[in-house]
């Protein structure tokens, strides 16, 4: 008897409550079609004859892992078949990318794949081990399920730019492994940068000297090592894309060689470069060159690096837009938009890399833009929409690598990017629907069941991993409209009166000013923007696309604790991006804009800033400027409604570039790890539109 059928584009949260008891509720990206059956689970930690003419590793390692032993005699099955097409599944043409749909059955002694190509197989693995991680039963088993699953979009990656700041083989590996759990299928490993190259050419040696680079100096990957990432990468099914960087971002290898790129002799150079780079990824499809953000001016430079990398098997990627340069399907192989200026390419794969550079995210408001947002305004990728890729770019030092991955809150964005990607569908892109949370609807919901999935993972197969990211889609907001501040952020207005007492009488939803009336309105999440990074024009934020400036608005809840308790405070108003040479604040200041937070009356000092009076460039650490890099600020919570009350102002603000109108506050445990469990956000103290 079947019990339950679903697709990717209704939320698990409607499902019956059978469904909510199973594993399959954990599943991240949902998959397409599930059928949930009466049948008994597959049940692991005995032997298993595994019938799979693909050898998949990754298949073969589910059970292992489980504590299963291989077989060929034993009782329980494990069988993949190889099919003309997946019924009901969608599939397009991307070179180097094959078709991932699968089939899944499971019974009580029997598993049955059915896959397409290769790839398929290691999905439907991908599939089978996050099964295998429930705990419905005590002991752990394999739901019985059928499942028909497929790529809405071929490509679902990330970037990390290694050649500002160096990651250790050992931590790129775990990154591969663990992202590739949740379908993430391409990395893009940025080589080289102004302050260093960082892959091994062999013949010239000064281009990985200590001498050539300014950051992390004599820090470099050997070609041995890139096959073994390679190697590493493709058993879970995980696509390396290479860029090494020309004409520009390439002052390392102007000092290194003497010459510039765009010479005889670096032509001469780069062409051998790319010989060895397209040996050492013989696996990979794609060579990425950039070629952004420097005019060309050597004849034909990109026909000629074009020509030598298709004469050696491979095809090329560029940056979307070049500078100077109108880009077409003669020109480049596969595109990756940047910046709002990126645009569609007639002919070409594009990659959607617009509104994905997270290393100007901060941990909560832009991942629900990214998660709700289409990919480049489409359900589903074709010949022209090849999926996305999350960008790093540390222009800006971190203390360690793990910053890298903290501040970036490189999980949940990746993780949401890729489900996206994966299931498809989407609303309407970023430009429209910005990075608000809805505070009810669809969006809201599916968003809510996303955060859900995630912070299971975070808690298992990713547990121990620096993820700053908690629940937020029980945080609520009341804001007003902005008052006229006429470029003074220390004025005050009516609803300020309520900042600094300690009662818990319910603050107004209106106010009069001069005589004008200013409403509020509600809000969700725990980070809000009132102003993008990337203006409100850009993209929309909780007062729209509307562009206030030297105004004040305020923000309150009240959170509502079961008892006296010490929590940690997640507090930040203006998040330093990682290639940004923004200011830290001042001495006892929470931004530089004059943004302040009120907890039952009382002031919350802000940290002691270690970047404070010090002159900021790209090689000034960035320190504990964001909240994901500092412990959380103990605050005490009465039992009963507390008041949280926040000023905004918005005006000039020395020394930051990207002037962001924002903020953030939810309360965690004294380490930051996790929300506190019990609290109910409602700024008008309704314990019953929190539970969910």
């Amino acid at each position: 008897m079947k019990k339950i059928v679903f697709s990717a584009f209704v939320a698990f949260a409607l499902c019956s409550p059978l469904c909510l008891q199973a594993k399959v509720e954990h599943l991240l990206p949902k998959v397409h079609s599930l059928i949930e059956t009466d049948g008994a689970p597959f049940t692991l930690h005995r032997a298993v004859s595994i019938s799979d003419m693909t050898e998949s590793k990754a298949l073969a390692k589910v059970f292992t892992d489980y504590g299963c032993t291989l077989n060929k005699d034993a009782k329980a099955t494990v069988r993949v078949e190889m099919v003309e097409r997946i019924e009901g599944a969608y599939d397009y043409l991307l070179e180097g990318y094959d078709n991932e749909g699968y089939q899944l059955s499971v019974t009580k002694n029997a598993i049955t794949i059915k896959a397409v190509k290769p790839i398929g197989v290691i999905r439907a693995a991908q599939t089978l081990a996050q099964l295998a991680e429930g705990y419905k039963h005590g002991k752990e088993a394999i739901e019985a399920v059928e499942i028909t699953d497929w790529a809405a979009f071929k490509l679902r990656g990330y970037l990390h730019d290694v050649g500002r700041s160096f990651i250790s083989i050992e931590e790129l590996k775990k990154h591969i492994d663990l992202l590739s759990r949740f379908k993430v299928n391409t990395f893009h490993w940025h080589f080289t940068e102004n302050q260093a190259w960082r892959f091994e050419v062999k013949g010239y040696p000064q281009l990985t000297s200590t001498e050539s680079m300014t950051r992390f100096e004599g820090k470099y990957y050997t070609q041995e090592e890139c096959r073994e990432v390679t190697l590493y990468a493709q058993e879970r099914g995980v696509t390396v894309i290479p860029e090494i960087d020309m004409p520009g971002h390439s002052e390392a290898f102007t000092r290194a060689m003497g010459f510039d790129m765009q010479t005889d002799e670096g032509v001469k150079v780069l062409k051998e470069v790319i010989s060895q780079v397209a040996e050492v990824f013989s696996n990979s499809p794609y060579i990425h060159i950039g070629a952004d953000e420097r005019r060309i001016t050597y004849p034909n430079f990109l026909g000629i690096m074009a020509d030598h990398i298709h004469n050696l098997g491979k095809k090329m990627i560029v940056w979307n837009p070049i500078h100077g340069v109108a880009i077409n399907h003669t020109m480049a192989d596969m595109t990756q938009m940047w910046s709002s200026r990126g645009a569609d390419i007639p002919g070409v794969p594009d990659i959607d890399c617009r509104y994905n550079y997270t290393n100007h995210f901060d941990v909560f408001a832009d991942v629900v833009g990214i998660y709700k947002s289409t990919i480049y305004y489409k359900e589903q990728g074709d010949a022209e929409t090849a999926g996305t890729i999350s960008a790093y770019w540390n222009d800006r030092k971190t203390p360690t690598e793990e910053d890298i991955v903290k501040q970036n809150n490189m999980y949940a964005n990746v993780i949401a990017s890729a489900e996206r990607a994966w299931i498809g569908g989407g609303k309407q892109y970023i430009e429209q629907g910005g990075t608000t949370l809805p505070n009810e609807g669809d969006e809201y919901e599916e968003f809510a069941d996303w955060e859900r999935r995630f912070l299971f993972h975070k808690a298992h197969s990713l547990k121990g991993e620096p993820i700053p990211y908690v629940k937020q889609a029980n945080v609520h907001w009341r804001i007003t409209e902005p008052f006229p501040n006429g470029g003074d952020a220390s004025a005050t207005f009516v609803p300020e009166a309520y900042a600094t007492n300690n009662d818990t009488e319910l603050i107004p939803e209106s106010f009069i000013h001069d005589g004008t009336t200013y409403h509020t309105t509600l809000a969700t999440g725990a980070g809000i923007y009132l102003r993008h990074t990337w203006g409100n024009g850009i993209v929309p934020t909780h007062y729209g696309t509307t562009n206030y400036y030297n105004v004040t608005s305020y923000a309150w809840t009240y959170v509502y604790s079961p008892k006296k308790q010490t929590v940690g405070a997640q507090i930040e108003f203006q998040n330093y991006g990682r290639s940004e040479n923004d200011k830290a604040p001042d001495t006892g200041k929470w931004d530089r804009k004059g943004s302040d937070i009120w907890v039952n009356g009382t002031r919350i000092n802000p940290p002691t800033w270690h970047n404070t009076g010090v002159a900021i460039n790209n090689e000034v650490t960035l320190r504990n400027e964001n909240f994901s890099a500092r412990l959380p600020i103990p605050v005490q919570l009465h039992k009963g409604w507390n008041k949280v009350f926040i000023k905004l102002p918005y005006v000039a603000a020395d020394g930051v570039r990207l002037n962001k109108w924002m903020f953030t506050c939810v309360f965690t445990d004294l380490d930051g790890t996790n929300a506190v469990e019990g609290l109910i956000y409602s700024p008008d103290q309704c314990k019953s539109n929190n539970q969910k």
